[in-house]
């Protein structure tokens, strides 16, 4: 994203949201990155000091989120955004947040991930909008999300509550065509003033700010239904109902129907899709996930006393799991004009070859999993993992995960593992994790005495997102320059006893610590630290060579391939050869070579 004032831009979604940022006049933003939000964050990082936003990295979503909230009720406007399951982990201040609310403008973006593309599930976020009772809003292209986000801010001020501004990966990573607005001019500094009724959520005033909410939800409904968010396009007597990047299927797809699109979502207006339904001959709910819409609409139906078909994820006609796409609305096309649906065409008899993900080329998390493998040998041990790039070590050869919840949770899901089974633990947990939501579950196992094994992961980023920092890389930004925290230091403060820190390239010095992390009789922490050669590579820190297999001496055993598992590594006709234009020459492969045929080029 440039910083370009004037004009328009054709920009991704998470670009256009980033300018409607801008333009709304934000003066503070916090994130813990997670894909489909992460380029938000990039953007404010390089771009936010221009425009007087102070931006954060915060070491978790509910950080973010409380910083966020205090600037908020200081009077700044204030933006915190982050995936899907982020908003589990900022749920807990989120909800009595909206008993006490904001002054300044504040908006919450859920970066939905319907298909679970880059995520371990794909929640629908809109059910903690009804859940916390909070207003909220959905685009359905990048410049609607720029527009739309603006009056975001607007109706937070309104309404002193925060909004719920809910993406999903389509429109987080599309393109479009954004018109680039004013900015509004909006101070960026503001003084706090104590109201301890309202900011103070002990039960006495807890009881008195949630009759305050319901109100504020009634007010929150008015406004839906007087919204230009909310409108009608084109005349039918079929009526299809529908929100978010679904709503550009049904326009593409659909002829001749009546569509209220929806983009104030919660509270819905209630009148304006009573009237609409009323004289159709059918009503199609279109959205993603789960019936959101739908079940609403039912219940509309039946309390205004309308009688009219209602086709659905209820009826089968959509189905429930995972994203839509063109084809998904095309199918309703016989639902329009003969009120059946038929059996979808068949898809071409074509073979696609599949491209599962795979760690890269030079990934140090190869050489640490290898001297895992090593080290276990026979041994019955289980492995609980983590969110990460090292999730990738699930796969063959490695089958490095036997478990993934959240993040953070494979050091907490070790310390029931240890205690319920006999058998060897080994958590894992990434550098970024690690301070995201390890540190507390690691002072858990050190006070009730668990014993395991916890590998980290340190490759210095948070890497799977795109190499944002985390307080063990420091960050230097904005004029402040913070410095690394020592993850060794760290986890001796806490009490761990056994901390050992190896270089995961060092193949031979890896499998020794394992050895004695796993043989030691209390907790013990292996840090494998070694930079990420993509950061590296993208810094120009990265010094060019190569390796090569010496065809005269190789033995043809292929260990260096079922060991490490490069991309790198080819193999044809049982001759294993490296490709130059991968390789970086980490020489991991070399190290396992039996017969030391593999040779590096500088």
């Amino acid at each position: 994203m440039s910083a370009n004032d004037k004009g328009k831009e054709l920009l991704l979604g998470n670009d256009a949201i980033t300018r409607g940022v801008i333009e709304a006049g934000v003066g503070f933003a916090s994130t813990y990155p997670g894909t489909p939000s992460s380029e938000i964050g990039n953007n404010l990082e390089k771009i936010g000091d221009k425009y007087g936003i102070f931006f954060e990295f915060s070491t978790n979503e509910k950080t973010a989120m409380e910083a966020g909230a205090a600037a908020a009720m200081s009077g700044v406007r204030t933006f915190v955004f982050m995936k899907h399951v982020g908003v589990n982990v900022a749920a807990d201040p989120m909800l009595t947040l909206a008993y006490g609310g904001v002054r300044g403008g504040m908006v919450i973006l859920s970066a939905d991930d319907p298909s679970a593309h880059s995520s371990q599930n794909e929640q629908d976020n809109r059910m903690y909008a009804k859940l916390a009772l909070l207003p909220m809003m959905e685009p359905s292209t990048p410049a609607e999300a720029k527009e739309m986000i603006k009056k975001a801010f607007d109706i937070s001020e309104e309404l002193t509550l925060p909004v719920l501004f809910r993406t999903t990966t389509r429109i987080n990573h599309a393109r479009g065509i954004v018109p680039i607005g004013e900015i509004k001019d909006v101070p960026k500094k503001s003084q706090f003033q104590r109201d301890l009724k309202r900011f103070v959520n002990i039960p006495s005033n807890a009881r008195v700010n949630r009759i305050r909410l319901l109100e504020l939800n009634k007010k929150a409904a008015e406004m839906s239904e007087a919204s230009e968010l909310n409108f009608i396009d084109g005349d039918g007597k079929i009526g299809v109902i529908t929100s978010s990047v679904a709503y550009t299927y049904v326009k593409e797809g659909l002829k001749n129907v009546s569509i209220l699109k929806l983009g104030f979502t919660n509270p819905l207006p209630e009148k304006k899709i009573a009237d609409f339904m009323k004289g159709k001959e059918k009503i199609i709910v279109v959205e993603e996930l789960e019936p959101f819409l739908e079940d609403q609409v039912y219940r509309i139906a039946a309390q205004n006393g309308i009688s009219v078909k209602i086709h659905g994820k209820r009826t089968g006609d959509l189905p429930m799991a995972f994203e839509y796409s063109p084809d998904t609305v095309l199918a309703l096309r016989d639902i329009a004009e003969t009120g059946e649906k038929k059996e979808p065409l068949p898809k071409p008899d074509v073979e696609i070859p599949l491209r599962p993900p795979t760690l890269c080329a030079g990934c140090p998390h190869r050489g640490i999993f290898h001297a895992i493998r090593k080290a276990v040998g026979r041994k019955p041990v289980i492995y609980s993992s983590d969110i990460g790039c090292y999730s990738l070590g699930a796969s063959p050869p490695f089958m490095m995960a036997d478990m993934i919840l959240c993040m953070g949770g494979g050091i907490g899901a070790a310390c029931g593992f240890c205690e319920a089974t006999d058998q060897k633990v080994i958590a894992f947990a990434g550098d970024s994790t690690f301070f995201h939501g390890g540190i507390t579950p690691l002072v858990s196992a050190v006070f009730n005495g668990h014993k395991f094994v916890t590998v980290v992961l340190d490759n210095r980023a948070t890497a799977m997102t795109g190499h944002q920092p985390h307080p063990g890389t420091g960050r230097d930004h904005g004029g402040r320059k913070t410095e690394p925290m020592d993850i060794e230091a760290l986890v001796k403060g806490l009490g761990v006893n056994f901390v050992i820190t190896v270089d995961p390239y060092d193949i031979d010095a890896s499998v020794a610590a394992m050895e004695k992390a796993i043989d030691y009789d209390g907790l013990s922490v292996v840090i494998a630290k070694r930079a990420c050669p993509l950061e590296l590579k993208k810094e120009k820190l990265l010094e060019p060579r190569t390796c090569r297999v010496n065809q005269d001496t190789c033995k043809r055993c292929s260990i260096c391939i079922s060991s490490i598992a490069c991309p790198a590594l080819m193999k044809k006709d049982g001759i294993v050869s490296i490709d130059a234009s991968q390789c970086i020459g980490c020489s991991m492969c070399g190290n396992v070579c039996p017969a030391g045929s593999i040779e590096v080029v500088q």
